[in-house]
C-alpha cells in the first residue's frame, strides 16, 4: 500500500467536490453545500484561483483531499498557510494519509517560506484534535471564530 499526495488537476474537481460533501456528512452538516463542481473548478483552477488543493492516492486511488489557501499575518510580515478542509474516507484512516497530507502542506508552507500553518478543528472531533496534537499543533484557546454569513452579511454590507 502506498500514499501518494499530488496537485490537484481541473479533472479532479468532482472527486474534491465527493469528499467535500462526504466531510460536511461527517461534521453533521449534510445540507450546507452549495459548491458545485463548475464553482470549485473555477475557484481551484480559474484565472484567479482562491485555493489549492492536493489529493492523496492510495495505490492510485483517491482517498482523501486538503484544500488550502494563503493568508497573512501583520505580526510576522509573511503570509502563512490555511488549512480549510482535509479530509481521509473512512476505508483509510488509520493508514497514515492524513498524516501525509499534514506533512506534505508543512513542506509547502516551509518551501514558500511561510511563517505559519494553521486551521480550525471541530471541538466535539476529539480523534481529529488528539491527531493534531500527536503532529505538534497547538489550540489557540484564547481565540475564537468570528462569522458573518447570509442574511448577517447583507445587512452588515448595509444591503
Amino acid at each position: 500500500m502506498s500514499i501518494t499526495i499530488r496537485a490537484a488537476e481541473r479533472t479532479d474537481s468532482a472527486t474534491i467536490l465527493g469528499f467535500v460533501r462526504e466531510l460536511a456528512a461527517f461534521e453533521r452538516e449534510p445540507d450546507a453545500v452549495v459548491a458545485t463542481e463548475p464553482m470549485l473548478a473555477a475557484a481551484l483552477f480559474g484565472e484567479r484561483p482562491a485555493a489549492e488543493a492536493v489529493i492523496a492516492e492510495r495505490d492510485g486511488e483517491p482517498v482523501g483531499f486538503a484544500l488550502f489557501f494563503a493568508n497573512f499575518s501583520t505580526w510576522t510580515g509573511r503570509q502563512g498557510l490555511y488549512l480549510e478542509d482535509l479530509y481521509v474516507t473512512p476505508a483509510a484512516r488509520g493508514a497514515g494519509v492524513g498524516k501525509a497530507l499534514l506533512v506534505h502542506l508543512a513542506g509547502i508552507a516551509r518551501d514558500r517560506g511561510w511563517a505559519r500553518f494553521e486551521w480550525s478543528v471541530l471541538d466535539w472531533n476529539m480523534p481529529a484534535v488528539e491527531f493534531y496534537r500527536a503532529m505538534g499543533a497547538q489550540a489557540m484557546d484564547e481565540w475564537t471564530v468570528q462569522r458573518v454569513s447570509g442574511e448577517a452579511l447583507e445587512r452588515l454590507a448595509g444591503r
